[in-house]
């Protein structure tokens, strides 16, 4: 059994859950192909109304596989920095395990959190609690 585990990490493409190599770097600049996951203040739990910006991330991502998807977690900074990078963190890993159960490939997806408050086109601190950010293809 141990030999056949080292050749499948060996072979190329059978190691499960390498991540492609890409950043999210400047995802918060993005304007195009962007949806907000709201949540309750200070919760980690995906409710009904979520479900939209997910549902429609997830078309996209499985419509453009060539495409990455930035998922960035967010939380505002009442909690203390700590804790509030603890919950963003959990939100995002949220969001993009509900991504992996509609059929988006685990290693297409960056689930990062980002404590300062992003809201894209919203000007509100903490409009959006997870940002959803299918990236350009690669060129």
């Amino acid at each position: 059994m141990r030999r056949l585990l080292a050749l499948a990490l060996l072979w190329p493409g059978l190691a499960l859950g390498q991540p492609r190599d890409f950043s999210c770097v400047g995802a918060e600049a993005l304007e195009d192909d962007v949806f907000a996951v709201p949540f309750e203040r200070g919760s980690d739990r995906l409710r009904e109304v979520a479900r939209t910006g997910i549902d429609t991330a997830a078309a996209l991502a499985k419509a453009e596989p060539e495409r990455n998807i930035c998922v960035l977690g967010h939380a505002d900074r009442s909690l203390g920095a700590e804790s509030s990078t603890q919950l963003a963190a959990r939100r995002a890993r949220a969001v993009a395990q509900a991504l992996a159960q509609r059929g988006v490939e685990r290693d297409r997806v960056r689930a990062e959190a980002r404590v300062t408050a992003y809201s894209g086109r919203l000007q509100e601190p903490g409009a959006r609690a997870v940002t959803i950010v299918v990236m350009p293809a690669p060129r």
